[in-house]
């Protein structure tokens, strides 16, 4: 069965990048690439990919790298140019999507790259899984944030590498007050 999950990192105060969607803050930090919450062992389980065009338009100017070769879906309304063929732009809710998303998944997960509102529209959709997140020594006091509105997660696992602590939730739901 297909799952959802948000994997990405931020800062201790709750930001995915500072208010010029800058990443230096994440670059500047240790990280053993074979170490616990390493990409690439998430992206064995990732069959495709989505994420916002303000995403999309950061990965393409500062590292290519984050597209790997498999279907990436971008949700925007803008006119944008695709990097290459495995690249498609749509717009609407996730819901909307959904069987598309799975399609191309093929049987694994969808990787919910970013943004924070994203993610949030994804859980709101009851389309968001897993949240599996980085959390650096960095405050950044602004910036673009983790996550939107309100969801109640249930913690499943951490671990330590280097500088960061790794954090995988499972995603509960909206936040009640009962």
């Amino acid at each position: 069965m297909t799952r959802y999950r948000y994997y990405t990192a931020t800062t201790l105060d709750g930001f995915l990048a500072d208010d010029d969607h800058s990443l230096s803050w994440l670059f500047k930090q240790d990280i053993d690439e074979n170490g616990p919450g390493n990409t690439t062992a998430f992206l064995a389980e990732v069959g495709a990919q989505v994420m916002g065009s303000s995403t999309y338009t950061w990965v393409l100017e500062h590292d290519r790298d984050w597209l790997p070769e498999i279907p990436t879906f971008v949700f925007t309304h803008r006119e944008l140019e695709a990097a290459d063929d495995h690249v498609s732009f749509v717009a609407g809710a996730p819901s909307d999507h959904r069987a598309t998303l799975e399609s191309a998944a093929a049987g694994l997960d969808v990787w919910v790259m970013g943004g924070g509102g994203l993610a949030a529209e994804f859980a709101g959709a009851g389309m968001l899984d897993e949240v599996v997140v980085s959390i650096a020594p960095v405050t950044l006091g602004s910036g673009k944030p983790l996550f939107g509105g309100a969801y109640d997660l249930e913690l499943k696992d951490c671990a330590r590498n280097r500088d960061f602590v790794v954090a995988r939730y499972d995603v509960r739901g909206p936040l009640t007050d009962s």
